[in-house]
């Protein structure tokens, strides 16, 4: 149900001369989708304190609640409630009138919520800071009925309907980031994250911490984690909701995105701040600042400005580096690190990138790195490694593991967990392998720290491929660019 529905609302979004693109559709969505969510979850508060004998006094002031101004029901069998009940259609605004109120009432009533709020781990201040960053771009009232209607029908109210929309929204970051933007920048593939936060294993009491947030991948896969990890007390649950998960975003549509995802899944007010991590100055940064654990994929090919890079003690225009330097410093001593970074980072002989492979080494313990395939990300097109360290002791030796499947990826045939399944069993003892193998510092060139993925078990290969795979690719090849053509049609 809620994937035909989604279909349908990007259907009606498509139409609207104020929503061009896959990101305008996840926007939109976004916001209508948040407050009925905030319906859902304010209906549940009144349940359980009507339960316990309490009152319960409603976040949303009554003429700004879902069922006044985007549903108000007909009475039915005595009941507005009643899950049979229909739209008043005379009492319900639509066309202009309806964009009125959206756009001169209800986004500045939800705005005040970031200065009223008591603070800013509280849903209240997300509300605020939500519908701060956003604004309604669906210009026709009717359009924008259309889509209330349609989003009325979810519920999230149980465990698994929720389930089902952080599933189904995470499917929708992944077709924004495929829609000819950088596939890497608001989406990680799943089964990457999963196999990132299996083998750093965060434990409950942990700080965990994503410093270019996006849409929250690491730090959703870390909580379903943690709480499947045991049965959690009601203090452990609390610590999971408050106190756990911090993240930084610079960009609005991808911080929006990143609370959104968070709440779906089940963080009811995510410790997500919207600014340029990069901002920071390194030096300010205390003790009581750090982490446990870091989960990240810092975006990489981007460029920053000189007055960002007299942030850090060493000075680059990549931003991937600089990221790698802020992650090392707001670890904790003893703390963990699972971080994405472009496979170049390993062999650059230039100043800056020695002298940060030096520090790595120096400072944390890279015992492992995960060399991944190209077409790992999907549109990104650059090869990538995971990097996981431990800060505290310097690196004795370094563990590798080469991903080679038997297969191309790319946007039809993704990245799956089974072909990393390998991987994490060996990882557990750094086993050799056909493909891992062990690198011991003593190895490690001196001047350059060059940290080159060369499988010493692996037979060079005949510079001319089998027909086969060239057939295979061709036929991979295809496949995508039909796809993009299709996508770009649908624009048209």
């Amino acid at each position: 149900m809620f994937e035909q529905t989604f279909k349908n609302i990007d259907d009606i979004l498509h139409k609207d001369a104020g929503c061009g693109s896959e990101l305008d559709y996840v926007e939109q969505t976004s916001w209508i989708l948040f407050l009925k969510y905030l319906d859902d979850l304010e209906k549940d508060r009144a349940t359980s304190a009507e339960l316990t004998g309490k009152t319960y006094s409603p976040i949303i002031d009554r003429q700004f609640q879902w069922t006044v101004w985007a549903m108000p029901k007909l009475a039915l069998n005595g009941s507005a409630t009643s899950k049979d009940a229909k739209l008043d259609h005379q009492n319900a605004l639509t066309g202009d009138d309806l964009l009125d109120f959206v756009n001169n009432k209800l986004f500045p009533y939800l705005r005040k919520f970031k200065t009223s709020a008591d603070s800013a781990d509280t849903i209240e201040y997300k509300i605020g800071e939500i519908f701060s960053e956003l604004k309604n771009r669906i210009q026709s009232g009717y359009n924008l009925r259309e889509v209330i209607n349609l989003i009325d029908q979810l519920r999230f109210r149980t465990h698994a309907e929720k389930h089902e929309m952080s599933h189904l929204y995470e499917d929708k970051i992944k077709n924004m980031g495929n829609a000819g933007r950088n596939g890497g920048e608001y989406y990680t593939p799943r089964p990457l994250i999963t196999t990132i936060v299996k083998v750093v294993d965060p434990k409950i009491g942990e700080k965990i911490y994503d410093g270019a947030v996006g849409s929250a991948g690491f730090l959703c896969e870390a909580f379903d984690y943690l709480r499947k990890s045991k049965s959690l007390s009601s203090k452990e649950t609390e610590i999971l909701q408050k106190h756990t998960f911090y993240g930084k975003e610079k960009k609005s549509l991808a911080y929006i995105i990143g609370i959104m995802n968070m709440i779906f899944h089940g963080v009811e007010a995510p410790n997500i701040i919207h600014t340029n991590t990069l901002a920071e100055n390194l030096a300010d940064i205390q003790e009581k600042d750090r982490y446990d654990v870091v989960l990240a994929n810092p975006p990489f090919g981007g460029k920053e400005r000189a007055e960002v890079q007299q942030n850090f003690p060493v000075k680059t225009g990549e931003t991937a580096s600089l990221f790698l330097q802020h992650f090392i410093k707001i670890l904790k001593a003893g703390g963990k690190a699972g971080v994405v970074i472009k496979n170049t980072f390993l062999s650059n002989t230039d100043n800056a990138t020695v002298a940060i492979r030096k520090n790595l080494l120096q400072s944390c313990n890279l015992h492992t790195v995960l060399d991944l395939p190209g077409g790992t990300f999907t549109g990104a097109g650059v090869k990538t490694v995971v990097l996981f360290f431990e800060k505290g002791k310097p690196t004795q030796n370094v563990w590798f593991y080469s991903l080679n499947l038997d297969r191309n990826l790319g946007k039809t045939n993704p990245l799956n967990e089974n072909d990393l399944a390998e991987f994490v069993t060996l990882q557990k003892t750094f086993a050799d392998s056909p493909n891992s193998w062990s690198v011991s510092m003593s190895e490690v060139p001196g001047d350059t720290y060059d940290l080159s993925v060369k499988n010493p078990n692996k037979k060079e290969e005949s510079a001319l491929r089998q027909p086969k795979a060239i057939l295979e690719e061709m036929k991979t090849l295809d496949e995508e660019s039909a796809e993009i053509l299709n996508s770009i049609l649908k624009l048209l």
